[in-house]
């Protein structure tokens, strides 16, 4: 007769990866560390670091479930950053050094819900690499 089907009802719009984000939570306890943020212009990828540089957790807008076009939005780096914040107090973190690369769209937003659960920013560092001169350019398009 073959397999059956199944059909779960839900509402598409609800991103599906923020519940299984949270559930991992490391059990080491920090005051402090760094997070860093890497904005490009398809993806928002997020680390939380101790002191001495050790990444303790890492979220990203794909890996909550957003594809596509709506990976790079501020919106999609908001929620990288509150889930990041849910992670970080879980851990007792009280304060944390920001580095900001990259020139993506969610470069403030994912800070801000970050800072918003409540941890202290003691300093935030643009870091977005720049060329010195880079590769030769294309040369010149003949019409």
């Amino acid at each position: 007769m073959g397999k059956k089907r199944i059909i779960k009802k839900g509402g598409g719009s609800d991103v599906t990866g923020m519940s299984r984000a949270l559930s991992r939570v490391p059990k080491k306890k920090v005051a402090a560390g760094t997070l860093n943020v890497l904005a490009t212009f398809n993806n928002t990828l997020v680390t939380l670091s101790d002191q001495n540089g050790n990444s303790l957790i890492a979220a990203s807008s794909g890996a909550l479930g957003f594809k596509g076009a709506r990976k790079s939005t501020p919106f999609a780096a908001a929620k990288v950053g509150e889930i990041l914040g849910d992670k970080a107090q879980q851990m007792g973190m009280k304060e944390a050094n920001v580095i900001i690369r990259g020139v993506g769209a969610g470069r403030e937003s994912a800070l801000r819900a970050f800072a918003g659960k409540g941890i202290a920013i003691t300093q935030i560092t643009d870091k977005t690499p720049v060329p010195h001169n880079g590769p030769r350019p294309k040369k010149a398009r003949r019409v």
